[in-house]
């Protein structure tokens, strides 16, 4: 009898199991946010509570972040932090482009995160409010950018295994663009339509006239490709 008391007593004083998990992720981050004076944190805790059904699991895994940490900090070894326009492809909830504003490694005049899924810019420009005077979020396909127009001085595209025809892309833009690009060989995912098994091979396939950066970053069940260079 006792046991069963005490068991009923545990029970009755454990957090609710059931408890909504936005309101209690909004909180965490939120406290974090205000503990470590991060404004990436903070727009995370502002798309959390506004946006419930956005990934944020997905587009902020570890893989995710490692992937992007990578990519800013080999960008600045590269090519330095000052940049007039930044255009992200595929730039989905707008995460990479936080997280050049977050350093102050970085001088950035604008980034465009730019997307084809339309449910994607109000999630992107939330994330990064703190910097809406910089920041921009467009639903467009890549292909029908006006590269030349736009003039931008550095091209990302993160999501390069989604490409069916990546130097088809890669032509649209003007000779001397600079661009950032990843891949991987992460054949068994069903998305990735164009995956690469070598980073020789990512580098033949992008055919860049200039390369100032060529790397690999092996993951769990995956190898993840960078290119950084000019078209």
């Amino acid at each position: 009898m006792d046991g069963a008391y005490n068991t009923c007593i545990m029970d009755a004083t454990q957090p609710d199991t059931v408890a909504d998990w936005h309101e209690t992720a909004f909180d965490l981050t939120r406290g974090i946010a205000a503990y470590c004076g991060c404004s990436l944190v903070g727009g995370l805790a502002k798309v959390i509570a506004r946006h419930p059904q956005a990934d944020v699991g997905n587009a902020f895994n570890h893989k995710q972040v490692a992937c992007k940490l990578w990519a800013r900090d080999k960008l600045y070894e590269s090519c330095g932090g000052r940049f007039a326009n930044i255009w992200i492809v595929g730039g989905w909830y707008g995460v990479l482009a936080a997280m050049f504003f977050d350093d102050p490694r970085f001088d950035i005049d604008a980034i465009d995160s730019i997307d084809i899924d339309p449910g994607v810019a109000e999630v992107a420009a939330t994330l990064n409010d703190r910097w809406k005077d910089r920041f921009r979020a467009a639903t467009a396909d890549m292909y029908g950018l006006d590269y030349a127009g736009g003039a931008p001085d550095l091209v990302i595209n993160t999501s390069c295994e989604h490409i069916a025809d990546l130097r088809g892309w890669l032509g649209l833009l003007p000779s001397g663009t600079r661009v950032l690009l990843q891949s991987n060989d992460y054949f068994s995912e069903p998305t990735h339509i164009a995956c690469v098994a070598s980073l020789d091979e990512f580098e033949k396939l992008a055919g860049l006239r200039q390369i100032a950066f060529s790397g690999e970053l092996p993951m769990k069940k995956y190898t993840r490709f960078m290119l950084i260079g000019t078209v």
